[in-house]
């Protein structure tokens, strides 16, 4: 009996403290913080990292136009896709180091043959996941 509490004892200790360290937030939950920002210039959608270094191939990215997801999103990385002009920049490009690192900028340009088209004053939205769990998302006009 006396072993079965010895060992009981320190098991729901350790438990007692992960419960309040997750809580408290202190237990590192993501040791890659993304934090980019967005711009939006007539077709080219362009974000910089000012986060921590992150592998693209990681990432999902999703466009929406007032609302509306774009009907072909961005393969990342890609160099020709459905929907967008050959050629992303940044680790956006599958012939570039895929490590987006912090202060450098990763964009592409939306197709005339993708839907609905990015025109001025438009509002764009892109989403940032990985492994399904969002990341961020940002707005901004065109």
């Amino acid at each position: 009996m006396a072993v079965r509490t010895t060992v009981g004892l320190p098991v729901a200790v350790v438990l007692a403290l992960a419960v309040v360290g997750v809580s408290l937030g202190t237990l590192p939950a993501d040791s890659t913080t993304v934090a980019p920002t967005l711009a939006v210039e007539g077709d080219r959608i362009t974000l910089t990292n000012r986060g921590a270094a992150v592998d693209v191939r990681r990432l999902t990215v999703r466009v929406r136009v007032d609302g509306t997801p774009l009907a072909h999103q961005p393969p990342i990385p890609f160099f020709s896709a459905r929907g967008f002009r050959p050629g992303p920049t940044g680790p956006f490009n599958a012939g570039a180091d895929p490590t987006w690192g912090s202060g450098e900028r990763a964009s592409f340009r939306v197709a005339s043959t993708n839907r609905p088209s990015v025109d001025a004053g438009d509002r764009v939205t892109v989403e940032l996941r990985r492994e399904g769990r969002r990341l961020v998302v940002l707005s901004a006009t065109a």
